[in-house]
């Protein structure tokens, strides 16, 4: 199964605080392992919200709105893409993870979906397009 993880954003991480040259240390060594274990597909820091935008959908129309954004509760800070045996694997792998932060910190674990997960509405001839676009996007990926 494939998870998302979501290194929550904090009010240190929200005001541009950057990791010192340990923190650094211990999250290289950290992916290292995932990467070993053939677990990690993916993942990045992400900046402040100071420096995104947000598209709001509202029926056809579109609005934009520039960060920063209020709620740093509700921010992402970084993410990793990791395809794991089941969810209890993976929360061992957060729980190995060093404080990803300066101060006290969250971690976030969701399950991506499955083309299972969307039953009949997920035709043949859609899985066969996605298929094609996940194939061309790992492509891209590795340039």
């Amino acid at each position: 199964m494939k998870v998302m993880v979501f290194v929550k954003a904090t009010k240190g991480s929200e005001g541009g605080e950057m990791p010192n040259q340990e923190l650094i240390t211990e999250m290289m060594a950290f992916n290292e392992q995932l990467e070993k274990a053939g677990i990690m597909l993916g993942g990045d820091g992400l900046k402040p919200s100071l420096e995104g935008v947000r598209v709001h959908f509202s029926g056809k129309n579109r609005t934009v709105t520039d960060g920063p954004f209020a709620e740093t509760k509700e921010l992402v800070a970084g993410y990793w893409l990791w395809e794991v045996q089941s969810m209890q694997e993976a929360i061992d792998w957060v729980k190995r993870c060093p404080n990803p932060m300066n101060e006290e910190s969250d971690i976030e674990i969701r399950p991506v979906f499955e083309p299972d997960d969307f039953g009949e509405a997920f035709t043949p001839e859609l899985q066969e397009d996605w298929k094609r676009i996940q194939a061309e996007s790992e492509k891209l990926a590795t340039k």
